[in-house]
């Protein structure tokens, strides 16, 4: 009884402490829900890469798309923005700035395509 009570008490935690159960009834550690997310090399690589492109693909946007974009997806050195943020500084509505995000990304799609 007293050993409960005071695993009840601790403050540390072991990610490797069992957290719950899956469907079929195995562990589940804080570890496994956690995840890991840090970057490798190969990720980080891919990642500029995929800047790059996206960089030089932004000419076939008008200016409130590009605009749009930047902001949306912090490039350029900004922050990224939310839609509610984007359409607050544009001020339009964020269903409109959806809408044009959308048709900015399906454009860049196209252009890195190459179609």
């Amino acid at each position: 009884m007293h050993l409960r009570s005071i695993r009840h008490q601790r403050t540390e935690v072991s990610l490797q402490d069992p957290v719950g159960t899956d469907k079929e009834g195995n562990d589940v550690t804080l570890e496994e829900i956690i995840g890991s997310r840090e970057a490798t090399v190969a990720e980080t690589v891919e990642a500029e890469e995929d800047r790059r492109a996206l960089l030089t693909c932004l000419p076939v946007l008008d200016e409130k798309e590009s605009f749009i974009i930047r902001l949306r997806y912090g490039l350029g050195g900004r922050e990224r923005r939310t839609q509610r943020q984007v359409a607050s500084q544009l001020g339009i509505s964020r269903s409109y700035v959806s809408r044009l995000e959308k048709k900015a990304i399906d454009k860049l799609r196209r252009a890195v395509d190459g179609e």
